[in-house]
């Protein structure tokens, strides 16, 4: 009865980037909720920077550097970036074999955050190779479904492509010449004690899945 009453409860408002949700959320919200029933999720989605309070979200998942230092933060992990593309794009328009014929491809990127339109791998000129895309999104799951549908190259995150490389729909090119870059992945929150143990509860759950505790399949290539 103490461990019951001790067990926690309540609303747990999450956020986070579409694909981040659909990937790596959805998949372990079945055993989240076996472990703690009394727990509420709501689950929202958005492909910018949030405000935590006018929101009312408590906790929010953000890829990339941490600038707000008024917030509580938690390393998810680190995940690794790739160039893709399907192989019926391969098929049909051939593969690039340096970054100055990748410039001749249809290259699909985001009109925000800009600093992921820098693939990393560099040019002749010794630079971090900067792209121009040929369509912009906001959504990285937007990103991934044109690329599958063979409209272009990606440069994206393995959380939400490993399943793609495993299966074969999407292909990793410029292996040799792309750097090791890594998308930090923090959860971040105001420190609440009403909502303390909800919190918690959650990110030490987000953390056990990515490492392999608790994930119903491997779906992620991390680095803590």
């Amino acid at each position: 009865m103490v461990a019951q009453r001790e067990m926690p409860s309540g609303r747990l408002r999450i956020d986070a980037a579409t694909p981040f949700m659909l990937h790596v959320i959805v998949p372990i919200v079945q055993g989240y909720r076996k472990r703690y029933p009394h727990v509420t999720l709501e689950l929202n989605t958005n492909d910018s920077i949030i405000d935590l309070l006018e929101s009312r979200t408590d906790v929010a998942i953000r890829i990339a550097q941490l600038k707000d230092s008024t917030l509580h933060s938690r390393l998810v992990g680190k995940s690794r970036m790739r160039i893709l593309a399907s192989r019926g794009y391969l098929e049909k328009h051939g593969q690039p074999r340096n970054a100055e014929e990748l410039g001749k491809h249809v290259l699909l990127g985001f009109n925000q955050p800009e600093s992921l339109n820098v693939w990393p791998l560099y040019g002749a000129d010794g630079e971090p190779y900067r792209i121009e895309p040929a369509a912009y999104s906001s959504s990285g799951e937007t990103l991934r479904q044109l690329a599958l549908q063979g409209v272009g190259i990606v440069c994206l995150s393995d959380f939400m492509t490993s399943q793609d490389r495993e299966s074969g729909r999407l292909v990793q090119i410029l292996t040799r010449q792309t750097s090791d870059v890594r998308q930090t992945i923090h959860a971040v929150y105001y420190r609440n004690t009403a909502l303390s143990s909800r919190i918690t509860s959650f990110v030490d759950f987000l953390v056990d899945a990515i490492s392999g505790g608790t994930q119903p399949r491997n779906t992620v290539s991390w680095a803590q």
